[in-house]
């Protein structure tokens, strides 16, 4: 009984201390975004569960006996502690420990602590690097704790080389409906107490999340594997999967999985399996990098601090280039340049060097350039001078300049196309007038003028924008082996808003930033390269446009390509419910169903502007949808969600709270209301 008393003496007091160290103001700087659960937990939630995991690594040794002990603190994120077994703090704290080292030859860390997994496909076993969470633990003081991994450093271990110990930590939180918080730190140390001069650091996790963020790039159990800092310790070259046989190392792995489905083994028809924890299934083979394959550098990012950056171009290895070049047999030189064989990788960097004279050559850079991003090519610049005579029934009078990048002006018949457009209004665009500018373009010194043909229409009101598309064919690599032909277009789509019937001109709101879309896609181009920044793809795709145009009698009804529709429909991909297809230029259809979004689909933010996403949204167009849809015509905040939420029951839903005259989206799902966008996509 006097056990059980103090025992509650200790919890109240503890629970006091927590309480008053939360005072309201300290409350109130726990802000979380609104797409975090976190952030619709009141006060008094906030103080009791306090959400979130901040590790601390306090202190590293080795004892005789090899040992190694960490001692870490584990706090909130307002700096009080959090108790590991979730006793006297809301929410059990599970930690890994992996223990890693680098030889002082090599550049590839060398697991400590391992298992043995063997294969009941193969009956082959396989040494994998691991983790561990079953050595001694000693409470310090409150959020403080000593870790003794049960793994020692082998003996006769070398102290002068770095050895990194890898801490993953999760808090679970699931009572509370809340995800787990998560915490990796890798500590590097030489044994000998000496200063670390090497790492391993090829890739950063920032890299990682251009594409990807933190409810998709966590892995193993309960995601909590989430910088690559950690993944390395265990990832090495001599990882193997037992079941397929694959290599499962950093390298090898993550280029074939981001070739997937281009890869020449999987086009000759062999998929790209791994076969991970209780014998499941992992198929790559559809997964296709978001933009062209030889942006070495989206995910070694010469602007981040990562140590070793540019490994990939001074240290080519056999692992590295096979792993995308998978056809290729270096033992025998099949595929291989001039048929060589190449037993090791200390020959590589003789005839691949980083950068050679020429592009498209056998250097690192040249044998991955992109034709549309060659030096070679001269580029085409519109500059706006302009615009005259936009009131309502008049005919728009452009004054313009179009150069070279080296500010040499062109005349219209240099290029192979050029394109003036008018959109309007910005509110939300349903008049869409293209005209070529090649024939009746007048020049006037190094300026050109343009007159439409096609006047602003008389009921036009608001505000209007103005485009330019130019293209023109350029011979890259004349006279060589590697000659081609590739058409540049006119680099960045300026959109120039002028107004027709507003004061002054009113700019068109910015729902997608061309920056996020660039993130993922690198410079995102569609229709020849032509369109390139989505405050321009809407000006065709507005609400009442279809693909009817691009269809067959016998492939009609047909779909809209509203963006916001289109879009949302497009990057759910594979959690669609039903068929989506667009079809294109010489009607040639487009599926996209197979579509993999490597981030959160929930996270709205990853392509959104912040708030962007609420209803009401500005709008005034209803979409024109074919009888593929539910109903028709969609209102513009219902065709929104309707592009993700796909099912009967989403259109039943958002039908019924649709009247005439307007839509009732913003009475349940307003920005303030409760079931919020942000609310009920939070994570």
């Amino acid at each position: 009984m006097k056990q059980k008393a103090s025992y509650r003496v200790v919890t109240v007091a503890f629970l006091l201390v927590v309480l008053v160290g939360l005072s309201a103001a300290t409350i109130n700087q726990l802000q979380f975004s609104k797409l975090d659960k976190r952030h619709y937990l009141t006060d008094e939630q906030i103080a009791f569960i306090r959400p979130g995991l901040v590790l601390t690594v306090q202190d590293l040794s080795v004892s005789a006996d090899r040992s190694v002990s960490v001692t870490y603190k584990i706090t909130d994120p307002k700096g009080l502690p959090l108790d590991r077994d979730g006793v006297f703090t809301p929410g059990a704290v599970n930690t890994a420990f992996t223990l890693a080292y680098i030889p002082n030859d090599q550049d590839q860390y060398v697991p400590l602590t391992v298992r043995t997994q063997k294969s009941p496909i193969t009956n082959v076993s396989a040494v994998q690097g691991t983790s561990e969470n079953n050595g001694t633990t000693e409470k310090i003081a409150d959020g403080v704790y000593k870790y003794t991994l049960r793994t020692k450093l082998p003996e006769g271990f070398d102290a002068t080389a770095t050895h990194s110990v890898g801490l993953v930590f999760y808090r679970t939180l699931s009572e509370f409906g809340l995800a787990d918080d998560i915490a990796n730190e890798v500590v590097n140390f030489r044994p000998d107490g000496g200063e670390v001069a090497k790492v391993r650091e090829v890739v950063t996790t920032d890299s990682c999340l251009k594409c990807h963020d933190n409810e998709t790039f966590g892995f193993h159990s309960h995601g909590a594997r989430q910088t690559m800092e950690v993944c390395v310790l265990c990832h090495t070259d001599a990882l193997i999967d037992p079941d397929t046989g694959g290599n499962v190392g950093m390298i090898t792995m993550t280029h074939k999985i981001h070739r997937g489905k281009d890869l020449p083994s999987v086009v000759a028809g062999t998929p790209y399996q791994i076969i991970g924890n209780a014998q499941s299934v992992h198929d790559y083979s559809e997964v296709g990098l978001p933009q062209d394959i030889r942006n070495c550098e989206v995910c070694h990012d010469q602007t981040t601090d990562a140590v070793q950056k540019e490994a990939y171009l001074l240290r080519p290895t056999r692992a590295a280039c096979g792993s995308c070049h998978d056809d290729v047999n270096f033992a025998s030189g099949l595929n291989h340049a001039n048929g060589l064989p190449q037993s090791s990788d200390n020959r590589c960097a003789n005839c691949h060097w980083p950068e050679a004279d020429m592009e498209f050559d056998a250097s690192i850079k040249g044998a991955h350039t992109v034709p549309a991003q060659s030096a070679q090519l001269p580029g085409i610049v519109a500059e706006f001078i302009e615009i005259t005579n936009t009131a309502p029934g008049q005919n728009p009078v452009v004054k313009f300049r179009v150069k070279n990048n080296a500010g040499q002006p062109y005349i219209p018949t240099e290029l192979r196309a050029l394109t003036l457009v008018i959109a309007g209004p910005t509110t939300d665009y349903k008049t869409l007038i293209r005209e070529s500018a090649m024939a009746d373009s007048v020049a006037s010194g190094d300026a050109l003028t343009y007159t439409f043909k096609a006047p602003i229409p008389a009921d036009a009101q608001g505000s209007f924008v103005l485009a330019f598309e130019g293209s023109q064919n350029v011979v890259l690599n004349p006279g060589t082996t590697k000659e081609m032909t590739q058409r540049q277009t006119i680099q960045e789509h300026v959109l120039h808003t002028f107004a027709v019937t507003d004061a002054t001109p009113v700019e068109r709101r910015v729902v997608v930033a061309d920056e996020k879309c660039d993130s993922c896609h690198g410079n995102l181009m569609f229709h020849g390269g032509n369109r390139q920044n989505p405050q321009y793809c809407i000006t065709c795709h507005y609400p009442a446009a279809t693909d009817a145009a691009m269809r067959t009698d016998a492939t009609l009804p047909a779909e809209t390509i509203d963006m916001k529709f289109m879009i949302h429909r497009i990057h759910m991909g594979e959690e669609l419910t039903r068929e989506f297809t667009l079809y294109g230029n010489g009607r040639t259809p487009h599926t996209y169903n197979e579509v993999l979004y490597p981030a959160s689909r929930a996270n709205c933010e990853k392509c959104h502007e912040p708030g962007t996403y609420n209803v009401p949204s500005p709008g005034i167009e209803k979409t024109a949808v074919s009888t593929r849809e539910f109903y028709t015509p969609i209102p513009p905040n219902s065709s929104a969600c309707l592009g993700c939420h796909d099912t009967l029951d989403a259109a039943a839903h958002t039908y019924l709270n649709t009247a005439p005259f307007g839509e009732s989206c913003g009475t349940c799902h307003g920005e303030n209301a409760d079931f919020a966008v942000a609310k009920v996509h939070a994570q």
